[in-house]
This record gives structure tokens, sequence and C-alpha cells, in this order.
């Protein structure tokens, strides 16, 4: 009877036993699905986000100069129309603060709902505005206030974006799955010039400079859609959910409910949010030369054609996506700080030799040009999701990471084609690739100075 009893209770033990293990392996196949449903969806929103901030790009290089400012001689009209371009950057600081705010606040799904709405919104009457044959001066200054619009969102879009991401993952993958939040960026430029490439390939040369160029503009309505989808469908993160949870009990609420996000992140991290600025920059100042202000380069100085110049954007664009997400995974088993460096080092480096490729005219070449610089770039753009994640404290990470994304964008990208433009025109070319690597150099030393993080418990204050 004993005996009897005693296989009886083994058999109970080992059942329940195997009943545990497939609990326990549902449970991680339902979180490894929805960690991938969360990484496609910011994948989803910030490749259609970056895609209208970059048709814009493409757009003030090819389209606005004669649509916009059709009365200036062509090489002011070029510069006045980059710096409509800057008027993006210029509010992407300010959209950080405001929606960094709220995102700390209220939570990181909402604030990211509310900026890809007000991205596909701004985009689309972008296609519907008038030009200044149409309504004078009136129209460049209805493009810069879409355009500010458009640099509010992104200002957004890219902590919350991001927070989903990296704060929903394994310790051990933030920097795999961050890249799907900054995989956004080159999936967007292929998409916008792939936009205008199919456009104008579709209608005449006149039909585009008239009317075509719309189209992709146009096409933004469908990031409404996308927001209703992650409105819908996403919960917002596990770190924001405990940070809610240890603020209702009353204990902490004055320290966190009623301080400014802000103003906590600027108190408590000055000297983070300053060298992520400083991290940022040979980022932007080298992706927004190779994707906006070569464009107007190798069309007018190397006699390449539009469409040959955009689909080379677009070839690199694509190796890079791939490369971003390689180098994001190194991060997570060797560290951010290296790959970061390497990446700024090589940056600098490859700048003297970017527009003597441009230069041959060999179609061949420039793909190899702007390829190269991308991922260099990708070496420091991919793993920054997860180590921007990793410097702030979770009550202020919003607000801290978007401050030191966003002011290395104004400081960076903002200005960083129109600078490129006045260098070509009045000092030379190679003083374009000086300012590439002086770039570079800055970001050097600001990843220097700051503390390895890729080991940090996302909950630790």
């Amino acid at each position: 009877m004993q005996e009897l009893h005693a296989n009886v209770s083994s058999k109970k033990f080992y059942f329940h036993q195997h009943l545990q293990y497939f609990v326990v392996m549902e449970n991680k196949d339902h979180s490894k699905s929805n960690m991938q449903k969360v990484a496609l969806t910011a994948l989803a929103g910030t490749s259609i986000e970056w895609y209208d901030f970059f048709l814009y790009g493409a757009a003030a290089a090819l389209i606005f100069p004669t649509a916009f400012f059709g009365e200036a001689t062509p090489s002011t009209a070029l510069i006045l129309s980059l710096l409509t371009f800057a008027a993006g950057f210029i509010a992407r600081p300010i959209g950080g603060i405001i929606f960094g705010h709220y995102g700390d606040r209220v939570g990181r799904k909402k604030t990211l709902v509310i900026a890809l709405i007000l991205m596909g919104v701004s985009s689309t009457l972008i296609g519907l505005l008038p030009t200044y044959a149409m309504i004078g001066v009136t129209a460049p200054i209805l493009l810069t206030s879409l355009r500010f619009a458009q640099g509010l969102a992104i200002g957004g879009q890219w902590g919350g974006a991001m927070l989903l991401v990296t704060e929903s993952a394994p310790p051990n993958q933030r920097g795999y799955y961050g890249a799907f939040a900054q995989a956004g960026a080159p999936v967007g430029v292929i998409l916008a010039n792939l936009a205008f490439i199919v456009t104008s390939s579709l209608v005449s040369e006149e039909s585009f400079y008239s009317w075509g160029w719309r189209i992709p503009f146009l096409a933004s309505a469908v990031l409404i859609g996308i927001s209703m989808y992650i409105q819908i469908n996403l919960e917002d993160t596990k770190a924001f959910k405990e940070l809610q949870a240890m603020t209702g009990d009353g204990q902490h609420s004055n320290k966190i409910i009623r301080r400014s996000p802000i103003i906590e992140a600027i108190k408590k991290y000055p000297s983070r949010i300053s060298l992520a600025a400083g991290a940022f920059l040979s980022i932007q100042v080298t992706f927004y030369i190779l994707i906006a202000f070569l464009l107007a380069y190798g069309v007018s100085s190397a006699e390449i054609s539009r469409d040959d110049m955009l689909a080379a954007v677009l070839i690199a664009s694509a190796i890079m996506v791939p490369c971003q997400f390689i180098f994001s995974s190194y991060s997570d088993k060797h560290g951010r700080k290296g790959i970061f460096m390497a990446g700024a080092v090589l940056t600098g480096l490859w700048a003297f030799a970017i527009f003597p490729l441009v230069d041959t005219g060999n179609f061949g070449l420039v793909v190899l040009a702007i390829s190269a610089g991308l991922i260099f770039v990708g070496m420091m753009y991919g793993p920054q999701a997860a180590f921007f994640t990793e410097l702030f404290s979770t009550e202020v990470r919003y607000s801290g990471a978007t401050l030191g994304y966003q002011f290395g964008a104004i400081l960076g990208g903002a200005f960083a084609p129109t600078i490129a433009a006045f260098l070509w025109n009045n000092y030379g070319i190679f003083w374009v690739s000086v300012y590439i690597s002086f770039a570079s150099f800055l970001t050097l030393l600001s990843v220097m100075a700051l503390t390895e993080t890729y080991q940090k418990n996302l909950s630790d204050e």
C-alpha cells in the first residue's frame, strides 16, 4: 500500500513538473510573440514617420527650390529651401520637451500615438499646399509652418517608439530590439526615395514638378491608421507600469508626479544629456549630408541624374538596415561604447573618400560612397536606442533620452545640408569632408566620457 501511495505521489510530482514546464514555455512563447508584435509595430510607425520627414528632405533638395522659391536664383533658392528643412530640426527639441513631459507622466504609448497623428496630418497637408506661383510669399510661410509641425512630431515620436521597444525587451536583447525603432530611419529613406522614383516614372517630368511630387506626401495619411492600431492593440511598457504602481501607493507621488519630468531630468542628469547630444552629432551631420545635400551635389556637380542619385541613396539605406541589427546585437554582448566609438572613427576617415567617389560620376562608386558612410553611421545609430535608454532612470527616461537625442539633432542635423552647401559654394567640397570629420571627433570624445551601460538593470534608480 505504501509502495502504491509512493508511486502515485511520484507520478503526481512528475505531472506537476511537466505542467509547470509547459506553462513556463507557453508564457515564454507568448512573451516572445508579444515582443515581436511591439517591435514590428514600432518599426512600421517609425518607418512611416521618418518617411514623411525624409520625403521633405528629398523634396527640399529637388522640388521646393522651384515650387516655393521660384523668384530667387537657383543657388539662393536651394539654400532657402534647405533652411525650411532646418525648421523641422529647430522644432524637434521643443517637441521633445512637450512629448517627453507627457511621456513620463501619462505613458509611452499615448504620447507616441499623438506624435504619429500630428506627423500624418502635417505631411498630408504639405501635399495639398499651393505653390509660390499660386499664392505668393504665403506659400513658403505655410510650408515652413508645416515643416515645424513635422519637427514637433518627430521630436516626440523617437522617445515613444524607442522606449516602447527597449523597456519591453529582455535585458540581454535591448540593443537588438532597439534596432527595430532605429531601423525606421533608413527604411523611411528607402520609402521616401522609392516614392519619388516610382511617381516620377509614372508621370512626365513636367507633371512631376507640377503636381506629381504631391502624391508621396498625400500617402502619409496611412500614419493615422497605424496610430489607431497602436492605441487599440499595444500595452504600455512594463517599466512605466511599475513606475505607475510605485507612485500609486502615495509614497513617491510628490517626488515623481508633481514635478516636471523635463526639469527633473535636467537637474539629475545635466552632463549625461549634454554628452548624449554630443554622441549624436556625427550621426546627424553625416546622415543628412549623405541623404539630402548629396542629392543636390551629385545632380549639379557630378551631373548624375536625379533618379540615379535617389536610387543610390535607396540602395545604401537598404544595406544600412541589416547592418544596424548586427551592430546592435554585438553591443548586447560586448557593450555599447566600443562599437559606437569605432563608428565615429570610421565615419571621420571615410568623410574624405565620399566626394571624390561621387565626382567620378560612376553609379557603382556613388553607391559605395554612400553605403560605406551609412554603414559606419549604423555602427552608432543601431545601438543608440539601448544606449540612451540605459543612461536615464525610469521616471525621467523619456525626457532625458529625448532631450539628448533632439539637442544633438538640432546641433548636428538641422543645418548640416545648409552648412555643407555654404562650404561647397564658398570654400570647396573638401571642407564639407572636414566638417563631417570634426563632428565625428566630437562624438568620439562624448562617448568616451560616458559610462558603459549594457549590463544595467532598467529598474535601478
